[in-house]
C-alpha cells in the first residue's frame, strides 16, 4: 500500500467528525484505490463499461455516507473499500444479468492473482451468493476472501486489516477456496 500521509491520523480525525479530514484521506489512498479497481476491472470482461475512475469514484460516495466508526488502522480502511467495491461491482453484474437474462453456466477460478478465472457477470454474481453462504457459515473466512478477491491484499495485510496472524489468514484462505469450489463446484488449484 502507498505511503503518504498518516492515514491512521486521517481515519481517527473522520471517526471524531472531521469531514475534512476524509478529503484528505482520499488523495492520500486514490492511487492505491485505484490499482485495486483496475487489478479487477481489467480482468473483468463483463464490467467494460465500468472505469477505473468511476469504480472509485463511486465507491467515495458511498465511503461518505458510511459512519465512521474507531479505526485500528489503514488495513481497515482498505478492507471497508474493498466491501464497497464489492458491492458496486456485484450489483453491476446483477444490473446485467437481468438486463440479459440468459448464457451459460460460469466457471469460476479462485486463482491468488486476483479473482483471475471470473468471467461475466453471472460469475461474479455467483461467487456473491457463494460468500453470502460461507459468511453465514464463518464471517471471518468469508471477510478474508472478500479482502483477498476484492480488495487486492496480501496475507500481510488481510491479517493486519482483521487482527489475526497471517497464518491464521493462509489456513482460512485455503479452506474458504475450497469451500467455494465446492459451492460452486469446481476444483480449487493448489498453492497461494
Amino acid at each position: 500500500m502507498a505511503a503518504g500521509p498518516d492515514i491512521t491520523q486521517l481515519l481517527e480525525a473522520w471517526t471524531g467528525g472531521n469531514r475534512a479530514a476524509l478529503d484528505a484521506l482520499i488523495p492520500s489512498v486514490i492511487g492505491e484505490l485505484k490499482r485495486i479497481a483496475g487489478s479487477f476491472l481489467a480482468r473483468e470482461p463483463h464490467a467494460r463499461t465500468l472505469q477505473t475512475t468511476a469504480l472509485v469514484n463511486e465507491a467515495y460516495l458511498r465511503l461518505i455516507q458510511v459512519r465512521p466508526h474507531a479505526w485500528e488502522n489503514r488495513g481497515q480502511f482498505f478492507a471497508l473499500t474493498a466491501q464497497i467495491m464489492r458491492r458496486i461491482l456485484v450489483d453491476h453484474a446483477r444490473a446485467q444479468l437481468a438486463a440479459q437474462r440468459g448464457a451459460g453456466a460460469p466457471h469460476v477460478s479462485l486463482e491468488p492473482s486476483v479473482m483471475q478465472g471470473l468471467s461475466g457477470p453471472r460469475a461474479l454474481v455467483g461467487l456473491d451468493d457463494a460468500l453470502l453462504g460461507l459468511e453465514r457459515a464463518d464471517p471471518r473466512k468469508s471477510r478474508i476472501v472478500e479482502l483477498r478477491l476484492f480488495g487486492g491484499l496480501t496475507n500481510e495485510e488481510a491479517a493486519e486489516a482483521l487482527g489475526i496472524s497471517a497464518r491464521t489468514v493462509i489456513r482460512d484462505w485455503q479452506f474458504a477456496k475450497a469451500w467455494l469450489g465446492r459451492e460452486l463446484g469446481y476444483a480449487v488449484p493448489e498453492g497461494d
